[in-house]
């Protein structure tokens, strides 16, 4: 039976390091800082090894062997789609980091197969297996793992430095709190590590109902920034009657109107706003009709679960045309997140790491990017640098002989309100987000005048449920979910309506053309009163050939 809100902690733990979140960054940080030494625990919203988008499904990687000309290659292929906000300092650092990574992954027993020349392919995940592995690596690293139990809020010191959160047991309703290590350890921890993933909106994309930005919302309590969340309108394909998002094979596709007729520039990747415009006029159908038959059983092999949906509906995808749609990703594949400012992976809040989805991907992708790929070796390589980060950082601090007070941050629900205030009416609040954040036509064809009209909403929104009260730790889990929400497409949009222009993901009606003027970066943060402000870009491109990719390029 649930228990009722209360501030009574139902388990009450000490660690050197705290990983928020369980999917690929989360584990690689933890077993990254265990292995540095430090004790570590890990808190999940599900269960580890198994929820998010990565379990869900097979994962493509960004691998590429270290050979110059391959390297030059991966890196030259996305900077004109992410208009050109990538930093090749961090591309190199990505691709090493990756390759290392992935090669343990081999020594640890994961079964990649072999190529028709014997030699192992690399360059793809199967999630299930990837994560089990995963959870038995990090276990064997002596992390301690809570499962279902989500953070609610970060622990901060008088000075500002993060040691800490508290949570509740989604099966107990109970709380938890996990600190810094006691002073009799000649230590204390300041070290957290946010990789709850991104921010999809609940829009029952294929593991991505466990990501509601839980993970910004909490790091922006404690002064932390975004970055990037103009970049954060990404929908997937799916079939009309699966929630399967998973996009790759849709490149072997033909898109068409009802009657069969071919519908113009429609595609996977370049051509999802042309299904986009027609969704809002008329259904859209595709068939994998481009796939030859040698490459079928590859495809089946490589994404079984793609095809589930297709075979309980007694669908041939590649022989029959079917019903498709486009759910909303946000963050997950789009490449907003908190501000990391240095190598180590750190927040502007000290004592606060960013790996994953939950911080900005800019770094690699720009403003655009999709499913896997760069995504998963961007939640390898951020995950293992944050959590060896964290591990250096909590041995470099110099000795305290008291223990410093920690504090609740967390503002939404927790405030006690008049006995008037209302009732937090969490599926009204959701339903309203989604209804500014869902539809193509304010999301993802961007206007001046949509942007403005949903972030009034949003921002009333926001207001509303500051005054809300919750009666338990259940209710109080999911209007923290809630809130994050809120808090996310406020960022989004405020960011969104700041980028007068038309670059990677995101497309402005007003203001159709990528403007040079405007290649650098946006940083937001704020709760009641969202900011935003540019910063210049720290690319390690010369900048006599940057100009000449920029001028040559088509928007």
């Amino acid at each position: 039976m649930l228990k009722t809100l209360t501030t009574d902690f139902e388990l009450d733990l000490q660690a050197d390091v705290l990983v928020i979140g369980g999917g690929p960054a989360g584990t690689w940080a933890a077993w990254s800082a265990a292995s540095s030494g430090a004790r570590v625990i890990l808190v999940d919203k599900g269960y580890c090894g198994t929820t998010g988008c990565a379990a869900a499904s097979g994962n493509g990687v960004w691998y590429v062997p270290p050979d110059p000309e391959a390297r030059e290659t991966a890196k030259a292929s996305r900077e004109s789609l992410g208009g050109f906000l990538s930093d090749r300092h961090w591309m190199d650092r990505v691709l090493n980091q990756t390759y290392v990574n992935i090669n343990q992954l081999a020594d640890w027993g994961y079964p990649f197969p072999t190529d028709d020349e014997g030699k192992p392919y690399r360059r793809s995940l199967q999630g299930p297996e990837y994560m089990r592995l995963m959870r038995r690596q990090i276990q064997r690293a002596g992390v301690k793992i809570l499962d279902h139990s989500p953070a609610l809020e970060l622990l901060v010191d008088e000075d500002g430095a993060v040691g800490g959160a508290t949570g509740a047991n989604r099966q107990t309703g109970g709380r938890w709190r996990v600190r810094r290590r006691e002073a009799a350890c000649r230590q204390t921890s300041r070290a957290t590590i946010i990789a709850t993933g991104g921010c999809a909106f609940l829009s029952k994309a294929l593991g991505c109902n466990v990501l509601t930005g839980d993970g910004y919302l909490m790091a922006a309590e404690a002064g932390a920034e975004m970055s990037g969340m103009e970049f954060s309108n990404a929908y997937g394909i799916s079939p009309a009657f699966s929630s399967v998002t998973k996009t790759l094979f849709y490149n072997w596709a033909t898109f068409t109107y009802e009657d069969g007729t071919v519908i113009p520039g429609a595609g996977s990747q370049r051509g999802r706003s042309v299904i986009a415009k027609t969704l809002l006029e008329q259904p859209v159908y595709a068939i994998l009709d481009k796939a030859t038959e040698a490459m079928r059983p590859s495809m089946r092999l490589a994404q079984p679960n793609f095809f589930l949906p297709f075979d309980r509906a007694g669908i041939d995808p590649f022989t029959q045309r079917f019903p498709v749609t486009l759910r909303l990703e946000g963050t997950v594949r789009g490449t907003g997140g908190i501000r990391i400012i240095d190598d180590t992976c750190a927040t502007s809040v000290r004592g606060l790491y960013a790996a994953g989805d939950a911080a900005t991907r800019e770094l690699i992708c720009g403003g655009f990017t999709g499913g896997g790929s760069h995504n998963a070796a961007w939640a390898i390589s951020s995950g293992y640098w944050s959590g060896q980060s964290a591990a250096e950082y909590i041995h470099s601090l110099r000795e305290q002989k008291t223990q410093p007070h920690l504090q609740g941050v967390g503002e939404v629900g927790f405030k006690n309100h008049s006995d008037r205030s209302q009732q937090f009416a969490t599926d009204e609040v959701i339903e309203a987000i989604q209804g500014e954040v869902f539809p193509y036509q304010k999301n993802l064809f961007r206007t001046e005048q949509g942007l403005t009209e949903s972030l009034a909403t949003l921002n009333n929104l926001w207001q509303e449920i500051r005054s809300s009260q919750v009666t338990s730790n259940q209710e109080l889990i999911r209007a923290r979910e809630a809130a994050a929400m809120v808090a996310t497409a406020r960022w989004m949009y405020s960011s969104a309506i700041e980028r007068k222009e038309t670059r990677g993901m995101h497309k402005h009606l007003d203001y159709p053309e990528q403007d040079p003027n405007q290649q650098h970066y946006l940083i937001s943060g704020g709760l009641d009163k969202v900011w935003v402000k540019t910063q210049p870009l720290n690319t390690t491109t010369k900048p006599e050939i940057l100009q000449s990719k920029i001028a040559g390029a088509v928007v």
